[in-house]
C-alpha cells in the first residue's frame, strides 16, 4: 500500500475508535452522574445500556487491535502543537475511566447495603475492566499519534 492509502485506512480506524469512545462517554456519563450525586444508592443500568457499553468497548478494541496489527500510525504532517493536543487528549480520555474506577471501587461499592450475586459481580467487574482497558488502548493510540506528529515523516518501506 502507498502512504496515501495507509493514511486513509489509519484515519478510518482512528475515527472509528474516536466515535466508539465518544458513544461510550455519552452512554455512561448520565449513569456516572447519578452514581456521583447519589453515593451509596443502587444504580441499575438497563440491559440495552449494558449491551451498548459492551458494543462500544468491543468496537474500540476491534479498531485498536486491527490498527495496531496491520496499519502503521500515519500523521498527515509534522506539527508540535498537534502533537501536544493529541498527547493532552490522550490523558483526558483516560480521566473519565479513572474517575469511574475510583468512584465504583473506592467510594460507591463499600456503601451498598448488599453486594450483588457472585455471577453478577464477576460480570460487572469484567465489563468495567473491558471498558477501562478499551479506554487505555485508545489513549495509547493518541500517544502514538502525538509521537508521529512530532517525528519527521518517514516514507513507507524505508
Amino acid at each position: 500500500m502507498n502512504r496515501g492509502s495507509v493514511g486513509t485506512v489509519y484515519a478510518v480506524l482512528f475515527a472509528g475508535q474516536t466515535a466508539a469512545a465518544t458513544a461510550l462517554f455519552w452512554i455512561v456519563f448520565p449513569w456516572f452522574h447519578q452514581v456521583i450525586t447519589h453515593i451509596g444508592e443502587k444504580h441499575e443500568l438497563r440491559l440495552s445500556q449494558h449491551v451498548a457499553i459492551i458494543a462500544c468497548a468491543a468496537l474500540l478494541h476491534g479498531f485498536y487491535w486491527t490498527r495496531l496489527r496491520w496499519v502503521p500510525v500515519v500523521a498527515p504532517c509534522q506539527n508540535v502543537v498537534l502533537a501536544h493536543l493529541c498527547s493532552f487528549c490522550s490523558r483526558v480520555s483516560f480521566f473519565f475511566g479513572g474517575a469511574l474506577f475510583s468512584t465504583l471501587f473506592f467510594r460507591h461499592l463499600p456503601e451498598l447495603d448488599a453486594l450483588p450475586s457472585f455471577g453478577r459481580l464477576v460480570l460487572g467487574v469484567i465489563e468495567i475492566l473491558t471498558v477501562l482497558f478499551a479506554l487505555f488502548c485508545y489513549s495509547q493510540d493518541l500517544d502514538r499519534l502525538a509521537k508521529a506528529f512530532e517525528e519527521p515523516p518517514n516514507p513507507i518501506g524505508q
